[in-house]
């Protein structure tokens, strides 16, 4: 299983992101605040090495273009390999982003049964051509980072910004502190044709409240690459791969984490819209 809680670690931060961090960015307009419950269940395991899967995402994303934004993530996951072998993984998340993509501050912990939880928290940020990180845990690291990765919620808005005009690929290189607070990810989005609001095929929570009926959404897919096994050996095989519908304003549905030994998706079971301070 630490395949798995390699890639969940990874997957958490990408969903933390993608389920509802938007950037600020004129052309795309207010991000919602808002709390979303999903629900996991087993799409299929391609190698047998998973029977059963079940679990819960739960999502609060808070805040303004003038006060940066808050992200608040837990992941619950159950999955039964069979033999009376389960595994239980808590993975929660917490995160400050300034709004244009200059400060990033995260907190990570991990566990995995019964272990004693894994720690991952620090601060990055953006001077000129790099980044300057300062990791608290596991152990106090500084170091620097090329100016052209982005954080979380800035990977969402030129996802957002490219679907508005019409691109369908998008690369970015994208630090998020997972794993051990030093990984960097190379990542390839590939957008779908805008899917009309008046299009409800599979309805949730989402489809039927009144701040989304009118907004159009995307099918996106986010293919994540080790960066540094990237460039040293051209190894073009993704360690994972999240699928969504993406709105206009930040809110995601329909999702799909594909763990490449088995396939996990999350069902939205509950959407709440919460009330946000307007900027002076």
């Amino acid at each position: 299983m630490v395949h798995l809680f390699r890639t969940s670690l990874g997957v958490m931060a990408l969903a933390a992101a993608a389920l509802g961090a938007g950037g600020v960015h004129a052309a795309n307009g207010p991000f919602l605040a808002h709390q979303a419950l999903y629900d996991l269940s087993l799409v299929k395991s391609r190698s047998n090495s998973i029977n059963s899967a079940r679990g819960r995402i739960l999502y609060n994303f808070a805040g303004s273009s003038c006060e940066g934004y808050t992200s608040e993530f837990r992941q619950v996951s159950e999955l039964d390999s069979g033999e009376g072998k389960v595994t239980l993984s808590d993975l929660r998340s917490n995160s400050w982003e300034d709004a244009t993509g200059k400060s990033y501050r995260f907190k990570i912990e991990t566990r995995m049964n019964e272990t004693e939880a894994g720690l991952v928290a620090g601060s990055a940020e953006r001077d000129g051509d790099h980044i300057n990180v300062k990791l608290k845990l596991p152990a106090p690291k500084n170091f620097t980072l090329d100016g052209k990765i982005v954080f979380p919620t800035e990977q969402i808005q030129h996802i957002i910004a490219a679907a508005k005009e019409g691109k369908s690929l998008l690369e970015l290189s994208v630090y998020d502190g997972s794993d051990d607070g030093q990984k960097v990810y190379n990542t390839l989005t590939v957008i779908g044709q805008p899917i009309p609001a008046e299009r409800t095929a599979s309805p949730d929570p989402s489809t039927s409240d009144e701040h989304m009926k009118t907004l159009q959404r995307w099918p996106v897919t986010v293919s994540y690459f080790d960066r540094e096994v990237q460039q040293k050996e051209g190894e073009q095989t993704p360690v994972y791969a999240m699928s969504f519908e993406l709105y206009e304003n930040g809110v995601s549905r329909q999702l799909v984490l594909d763990y490449n030994d088995f396939v996990i998706s999350g069902a939205m079971g509950k959407f709440d819209v919460k009330d946000s301070k307007p900027c002076n």
